[in-house]
C-alpha cells in the first residue's frame, strides 16, 4: 500500500478491525518513512454486476457512484460516515446474493430509498427528489406526505 503523502511503498499496520457487518476490515497504517498515518479498507471482491440504466445502457456497477449520491443526500445531515458504509453494505450484499449478473437502476435506488429512510427522513426526501425525478411541486409534495405519514406510523 502506498503512503498518500510520500508514495512509499513501505507501511505497517497499526490497527484492524471488521467494519460493515464483517464484509470489509479497516486497517490504519503508518507510514515508515514519513510517519504519517492513513486509512485502507480491505473488501471481498465479488462478481462483477452490471447496472441496466433507464435509457437501456449497460454499465459495471461502481460503488463510488452510489456512495457519491448517497453522500449527496446526506449532506449536512447527521448521518455518520459508518452509518453509510452499513447502508451501502447492505445493498451490495443484497444484490450479490441474488445470483442474477444485472440489476436495474430502479432496483438499487429503491433499495437506497428504503434503508435511508429509518436513516433520516431529509436526506430520504433529497435521494428521492433526484432518483424519482420531480418535475412539478404536486409530486415532490406527494412524497412528503408519503414520508411524513410513514414517519407517524413508525412512532406509533
Amino acid at each position: 500500500m502506498k503512503c498518500p503523502q510520500c508514495s512509499s511503498g513501505n507501511s505497517k499496520v497499526v490497527e484492524s478491525r471488521e467494519v460493515s457487518e464483517s464484509s470489509s476490515i479497516r486497517r490504519r497504517r503508518q507510514c515508515l518513512k514519513c510517519s504519517t498515518r492513513f486509512t485502507t479498507y480491505e473488501r471481498v471482491e465479488r462478481p462483477h454486476l452490471v447496472v441496466v440504466k433507464r435509457n437501456g445502457d449497460r454499465t459495471l456497477y461502481d460503488r463510488s457512484k452510489l456512495l457519491a449520491g448517497i453522500m449527496r443526500a446526506c449532506e449536512k445531515r447527521p448521518v455518520s460516515q459508518v452509518a453509510i458504509e452499513n447502508l451501502i453494505a447492505g445493498i451490495e450484499r443484497e444484490l450479490h446474493s441474488c445470483d442474477e449478473p444485472e440489476v436495474t437502476t430502479n432496483k438499487i435506488g429503491d433499495m437506497v430509498l428504503t434503508r435511508l429512510a429509518p436513516l433520516d427522513a431529509v436526506a430520504y426526501v433529497r435521494f428521492a427528489s433526484v432518483y424519482r425525478d420531480f418535475d412539478t411541486l404536486d409530486s415532490f409534495e406527494r412524497e412528503l406526505t408519503k414520508v411524513r405519514e410513514e414517519l407517524s406510523k413508525a412512532s406509533t
